[in-house]
């Protein structure tokens, strides 16, 4: 029977142990309505304020079949009636069309040991048996991000211009928004450019606190004060602005970001970072500790020197890592000489991203209007540009490449490591 609100209430006092769910992308497939009723109240619970939850029916099979042309969320949550051997070989198949990083958690009607020990081993995150409350659902949750052992759940995608005046604030926004729109995933973009920063009227948005409160109090950084700090923009996307004003100076040291940095990864899937136009201790730092860097030049002799120079620091301190992405911005400006693309990426030994041609009425519109560019012009071909790099920033156009793995790969797959 559904619990009535007298039957909750002892439940609600004895939940306060339970960690809030971080900004994440769930999507479940239930083939009860009762465990459906359940996902669903679990995501109006305060616990789960950040996440964003969709429900709908159908189970295993509709899941599989869903992932074929979509991508996979932070964590799909599935239920079934199959028993074991039915189960095992619905997951080798849901492996199949699972994103790198997704995790999987498994509702069954089966309670056996050897069972829920063999789904583990294929590496499923969790399996639960229904029935089950609320508060069971939204504690497993929280514990498979909450835990201290776990990797940071954020992805750090930066982005930095190798010339002022080259774009890279406005790709960098552009992306990001491309990021939430196109895989339905939780971003906060972090402007770090504290004088002159532009995401606030990118995206039209007059935020009263921002990045400078949280370097102000060091000491009271975490995922509460943070969560106060952020401006949003809709129910995907939040903005830790800057606060673009020229009434003090901001002399800071190397590890200022730090603490900012590891409460904002811990609790969103995607941090996008605009790194201004500076060379300091603290830029310095900041590059070498992000997972993704996107280096955005335009087609002239200083870019291309100063691309150079920044590629062999990132190659010199970062020496496990991948080499940066490279963009070439603003191509084609009529009667301005130009260094060909292809002799760009020759002389850095580096592939390019993508080359954006200069259209100064589009990305003026957006600008003036506080727009992005899909929003001015839907089917613009530098719209779908953006789309493309979020695809690869975000690791998922990768992940589409890769031939589909046998059920062997499955814990591989699952875990987001190279399978064997």
């Amino acid at each position: 029977m559904p619990e009535t609100p007298d039957d909750m209430a002892p439940m609600i006092e004895t939940a306060p142990d339970i960690r809030p769910v971080p900004r994440i992308a769930v999507q479940a497939f239930c083939e009860s309505r009762e465990v459906a009723a359940i996902i669903e109240a679990a995501a109006g619970d305060r616990r789960m304020a950040k996440a964003h939850v969709k429900v709908q029916m159908g189970g295993m099979n509709v899941a599989i079949e869903f992932y074929h042309g979509a991508p996979t969320p932070n964590l799909v949550v599935v239920e079934t009636h199959a028993v074991r051997e039915e189960l095992l070989d619905q997951l080798d198949r849901l492996a199949e069309v699972c994103d790198q990083g997704t995790k999987v958690f498994v509702i069954g009607h089966v309670n056996d040991v050897l069972l829920f020990r063999e789904l583990m081993r294929r590496g499923v995150s969790e399996y639960v048996v229904a029935p089950f409350g609320i508060f069971d659902f939204i504690r497993s949750i929280a514990d498979l991000y909450g835990s201290t052992a776990s990797a940071p759940l954020g992805r750090t995608i930066g982005f930095f211009g190798t010339k002022g005046g080259c774009g890279a604030s406005t790709i960098c926004h552009n992306v990001a928004w491309s990021i939430t729109t196109s895989y339905d995933q939780p971003v906060v973009l972090v402007d770090l450019d504290l004088p002159f920063g532009t995401a606030g009227i990118d995206f039209n948005q007059d935020p009263t606190l921002g990045i400078v409160d949280a370097l102000a109090t060091p000491d009271r950084v975490d995922d509460v004060f943070i969560d106060r700090l952020l401006t949003r923009f809709d129910d995907r996307l939040s903005i830790l602005a800057a606060p673009a004003t020229l009434d003090r100076t901001f002399d800071l040291a190397e590890m200022s970001f730090d603490p900012i940095f590891d409460v904002v990864r811990a609790s969103v899937p995607a941090v996008v970072v605009d790194i201004p136009h500076l060379w300091t201790s603290w830029t310095k730092r900041t590059l070498r500790q992000l997972d993704e860097i996107v280096i955005v030049a335009v087609p002239d002799l200083a870019s291309l020197r100063n691309t150079k120079n920044v590629c062999d620091f990132l190659k010199q301190t970062r020496p496990n890592d991948a080499a940066p992405r490279l963009i070439i911005n603003m191509a084609g400006m009529p009667k301005r000489p130009e260094i060909k693309p292809e002799d760009f990426a020759r002389a850095l030994e580096l592939p390019i991203l993508s080359v954006i041609p200069f259209e100064p009425a589009l990305f003026g519109t957006a600008a003036n209007n506080g727009q992005m560019i899909a929003e001015v012009e839907a089917k613009h071909p530098i719209g779908e540009t953006f789309r493309s790099i979020a695809s690869i920033v975000t690791g998922r156009s990768e992940v589409r490449r890769q031939k589909r793995p046998s059920s062997l790969s499955f814990l591989a797959r699952l875990r987001g490591k190279a399978a064997g």
